[in-house]
């Protein structure tokens, strides 16, 4: 089930809506087929490590980090490939909270005398499944903060210079985790200061994740480089219903797909706004800030993940802090998040935090 959990782990950011799968395929010892989900969520992990296996997934036990789909979508389920493969056995991590899955592929596979065994390295499934999970039971993708900053908290200048704080291992190591996400989002902010690509660079991967921006004006330059690769790389605007109808011509004329958000006080409200990134598919999104989109996420208790890069520098209090005002008046009223790792990152030190449960 570990290496099944490592090669569903290759899918993520790649298959969306679909999980991010993988499925290992075992008899008298010996792995006979290894799969995951592919680019664009078909074919599924069980269907690539089934034709692996070929005749010899006969009589073999199947590894597999979620239960397989029941139900005909875009392709057969995989409970009846299993089943027409003739496997034994199926030891799968967790159940799909899926309505059109949830236990039914788990029964159609008793039913044809196949043995089921689950909860088999459920937690760590479920740290992998976790934004397919909060997708199909929230409606929102699971959302990851990653923010980098001086030792004093500071993401920039007094006078708004930002690059680089941190060292090229770090932002090498942020290219890595952007390409396991779904989306990278930074608020509007952050594109007209830092005029960013938010691209996956330098390591040989093909697919790029949704570039994501939340400007409630849609006051963003149109010769920005977001602006100028909008054919090629996928840009969705979140706006609000008051948008200039002649910029929402123009980035729409670009290439951008437009989405519309409710407003909630003087910013769009970051719920609705996952809402509708949810309804658009995706499952994990990654947002770089900036500290003013940080704080409406932290405030609306919308972030799942914290990652921190911080360098060995101080900027001071006239910088920009890396979260924006947040009106708590009580530590009480802060969020906390549990530390998972802290590791040094060339100069500077990385610390991962998840939410924690209340």
């Amino acid at each position: 089930m570990a290496l099944a959990l490592s090669l569903g782990q290759r899918g993520q950011g790649n298959c969306w809506p679909n999980p991010a799968v993988g499925c290992v395929i075992v008899k008298d010892g010996r792995i006979v087929g290894r799969g995951w989900t592919q680019p664009g969520g078909r074919p599924h992990a069980e269907v690539v490590a089934l034709a692996q296996a070929g005749e010899q997934a006969r009589g073999a036990t199947a590894y597999v980090t979620l239960e397989p789909c029941s139900h005909h979508g875009k392709t057969p389920p995989c409970a009846d490939a299993l089943v027409e493969a003739g496997v034994a056995r199926v030891v799968a991590a967790l159940q799909d909270s899926d309505p059109r899955v949830s236990g039914q592929g788990f029964e159609k596979l008793r039913m044809h005398g196949i043995e089921v065994t689950t909860g088999v390295l459920s937690e760590q499934a479920m740290r992998d499944h976790a934004g397919f999970f909060f997708r199909t039971e929230q409606g929102r993708p699971l959302v990851t903060l990653k923010m980098a900053s001086s030792f004093d908290g500071r993401i920039a200048t007094g006078t708004g210079q930002s690059k680089w704080i941190t060292g090229p291992q770090a932002r090498r190591e942020v290219h890595a985790m952007r390409a396991r996400h779904d989306a990278v989002m930074v608020g509007a902010g952050t594109a007209r200061a830092d005029d960013p690509s938010l691209t996956v660079r330098d390591l040989g991967v093909e697919h790029q994740p949704v570039r994501v921006v939340i400007s409630r004006h849609l006051d963003l330059p149109l010769l920005s480089q977001l602006a100028r690769t909008a054919k090629e790389v996928p840009v969705w605007l979140c706006h609000g219903p008051g948008a200039d109808a002649e910029r929402l011509r123009a980035w729409e004329g670009i290439g951008a797909t437009l989405i519309p958000c409710a407003v909630l006080g003087v910013q769009l409200d970051p719920a609705d706004v996952l809402q509708q990134l949810g309804r658009a598919g995706l499952t994990r999104v990654f947002c770089e800030g900036g500290s003013a989109l940080a704080a409406s996420l932290l405030a609306h208790d919308l972030v799942d993940e914290l990652i921190g890069f911080t360098a060995g520098l101080g900027i001071g209090a006239e910088g920009l802090p890396v979260i924006g005002a947040l009106g708590l008046g009580r530590l009480e009223e802060a969020a906390r998040f549990d530390l998972v790792e802290t590791r040094p990152i060339g100069a500077d030190v990385l610390h991962r935090w998840t939410r924690r449960l209340r």
